[in-house]
């Protein structure tokens, strides 16, 4: 497979530390951004690569040559007017699936697995996905259980029924839905390519490390994730560790059972406390029991939005979670209403360590070395189950295998 690397634009918001060069070119901490891509590329299997260039693309050729010093081989294409995102991907040719790559992104990313699930699904288009430190700003992809995208939310759109999910400027494309777009000259990828071709888009989630270098502030933040190991702490093929996180009580305030939106309102100091649990390098992975399905006072789609803006006011604090998953499950019959779909004792209803043991499943996490924070013994209960270190929110005392901590941004501080 080949890649494709979008390096023409001028980087005009970073003119204040790129000293004239190309934004590709600028070190991050002390590597140029695009020989950072290069070793990625090659440490996945691949070689060949496409610059499309423009804004001082002499300088980009002059670094790079033939690729041959980064052991690689480059082609160039030459902008002779500015094309956008998505313009020169019709000119290049190209008969096969291809790697797209912004060229301010700093990333450590399992490429065989992506491409892997490319294939399976058959893509037009396969997005690499993740939740954002500021999705206000951001494209915010709705897509389903299995990946399908149905749709593209704009920045500016109302945010409060979308997930945190966005695209990071990594994607594997097909020719054949470059076929279905007319295109001629300048055109946007998102724009003009992705959000009219839905059919066939998928949305690949990971919690792998993605962040762009394009402004002052976002370089000296990948420079600090740099400093702290954050890309290999959380790389796919290595065991992860995270903070289990219990939801009422521990996120946002207890007001009994939640069953709209509105009612959920943040604990003081919660976004800062998983913040900084995303800068440790530690998945924020939320665990959660909802009977209120079962109980029939809350629908399935109800509590989507519910959690839709739970993630919304985390992102308004630069926070995200990496993984979200709910027991909807009650075990007692009896009450108005109930769903009895959902009547059943399960496995995953904490203290049980279900929704544990799924999230480590399928985070690649290594329970004994993380964390599970709550506020009640059920989640003391859930830790001891699942085997990794309980942590209890509370004024009082615990038991002395139990970490305590007066409130989640306290604990999050000692990490």
């Amino acid at each position: 497979m080949k890649a494709v690397i979008l390096v023409g634009g001028r980087g005009s918001r970073l003119s204040d530390v790129s000293g004239g060069m190309p934004k590709a070119l600028v070190p991050v901490a002390g590597v140029p951004v695009l020989a950072r891509q290069f070793e990625m590329l090659r440490r996945e299997g691949i070689r060949d690569v496409i610059l499309v260039c423009g804004y001082l693309s002499e300088q980009i050729r002059a670094y790079c040559g033939d690729g041959s010093d980064f052991g690689i081989s480059i082609e160039y294409y030459i902008e002779s007017e500015p094309l956008g995102t998505g313009g020169a991907l019709f000119r290049l040719g190209l008969r096969e699936d291809f790697l797209l790559l912004n060229g301010d992104l700093v990333f450590d990313v399992d490429l065989r697995s992506m491409t892997a699930f490319h294939t399976q699904r058959n893509a037009l288009a396969t997005l690499f996905a993740h939740p954002s430190a500021h999705p206000a700003d951001s494209t915010l992809l709705c897509a389903d259980a299995d990946g399908s995208v149905k749709a593209f939310l704009p920045a500016g759109e109302r945010r409060g029924d979308a997930h945190n999910l966005t695209n990071a400027g990594i994607a594997i494309l097909s020719p054949l839905l470059l076929e279905r777009c007319r295109v001629t000259g300048r055109a946007d990828l998102d724009r003009d390519v992705l959000r009219p071709n839905t059919d066939g888009l998928f949305a690949y989630r990971s919690a792998e490390y993605v962040k762009d270098m394009g402004t002052p502030e976002r370089l000296r933040e990948v420079e600090r994730d740099l400093a702290r190991d954050l890309p290999q702490k959380r790389q796919k093929n290595r065991p992860r560790s995270a903070v289990f996180l219990d939801r009422d009580g521990t996120l946002n305030v207890h007001k009994g059972y939640i069953t709209s939106p509105e009612e959920l309102e943040l604990l003081p100091g919660a976004a800062e406390a998983v913040r900084r649990i995303n800068q440790s390098g530690l998945l924020a992975v939320l665990v959660t029991n909802q009977p209120v399905v079962a109980r029939g006072e809350c629908t399935l789609p109800q509590l989507e939005r519910i959690h839709c803006r739970l993630e919304t006011l985390l992102g308004e604090g630069g926070a995200f979670l990496d993984g979200l998953y709910f027991c909807p499950h009650h075990p007692d019959k009896g009450f108005a209403g109930e769903d009895v779909r959902f009547k059943i004792d399960c496995d995953c209803r904490k203290p049980k360590p279900g929704l544990i043991e799924r999230a480590a499943k399928e985070l690649h996490i290594d329970v004994q070395s993380s964390f599970m924070v709550g506020d009640t013994m059920i989640d003391v209960l859930t830790a001891r189950s699942a085997g990794c270190v309980p942590v209890l929110l509370t004024d009082g005392e615990a038991d002395a295998d139990v970490r305590v901590f007066p409130d989640l941004l306290s604990f999050a501080g000692t990490l």
